[in-house]
């Protein structure tokens, strides 16, 4: 039975109205990205990363799965091995489309962390720099995603899962930002068949055994079928 381990980063869920970092007129281009996703930012100035998030919170409960977060979740029903998505996007568009093992390499817009004891609980829509831990009550809470200078979580659990798959397959991500840009080569190292499905050619492209591009809605329901069709 072929093992699936598929990284999906913003492309895919760019159709749903959820902005990428390069959108000209998004939500990312009337901030600084200095200022608002790296703890120096926090530091700095707390108010502001959580308009910011509490911005980007409201806009993913706006957005509905699109056909390629569909597909995937048709995949992990259907397939016969395991099927793992590594996402690097903090919203929960897979899960509402009906996968069920997602990780969350940048923790998840739905989740809210304490900076002091490391408690984390379900976000509320709104956050602020006041709003008390529920388990240490100091006022030290923060959004449960990685920024910047932040180690993404479950490192380990995914590595072992690349040098275990069969197929990896990268979907609308820039190649670009590590360590996420380094997966496919750990999946190759092990004999895995990659495959990049993407609006574009991404930077690490020339790694990949074959890419396909286009719409995530329309290659990755494409792809979808041909894995799924009887052999």
């Amino acid at each position: 039975m072929q093992d699936i381990v598929i990284l999906t980063g913003a492309g895919v869920s760019a159709e749903s109205g959820l902005g990428t970092f390069r959108d000209t007129d998004g939500l990312w281009t009337k901030y600084d990205l200095a200022e608002v996703a790296t703890p120096e930012g926090f530091a700095r100035d707390p108010q502001l990363v959580h308009d910011f998030y509490n911005a980007r919170r409201a806009n993913a409960r706006g957005a509905v799965p699109n056909a390629a977060h569909d597909a995937l979740a048709r995949l992990e029903r259907a397939h016969a091995g395991r099927v793992l998505i590594v996402t690097q996007n903090v919203d929960d568009l897979h899960e509402r489309a009906g996968s069920q093992a997602v990780w969350h390499m940048h923790g998840t817009l739905a989740g809210a962390l304490c900076a002091a004891c490391g408690h984390r609980w379900e976000a509320p829509p709104l956050m602020a720099p006041d709003d008390p831990c529920p388990a240490c009550q100091r006022p030290t809470t923060r959004p449960d995603v990685v920024w910047f200078g932040e180690f993404p979580y479950r490192m380990e659990e995914i590595a072992d899962r690349l040098a275990a798959c069969d197929l990896f397959v990268s979907i609308g991500t820039s190649g670009s930002v590590y360590p996420a840009a380094g997966f496919v080569a750990e999946a190759a190292a092990r004999g895995a068949r990659t495959v990049e499905l993407n609006l574009e050619p991404s930077s690490g492209g020339a790694l990949f055994d074959e890419a396909r591009h286009g719409l995530a809605s329309e290659i990755v329901p494409a792809f979808v079928d041909e894995v799924l069709a009887p052999r």
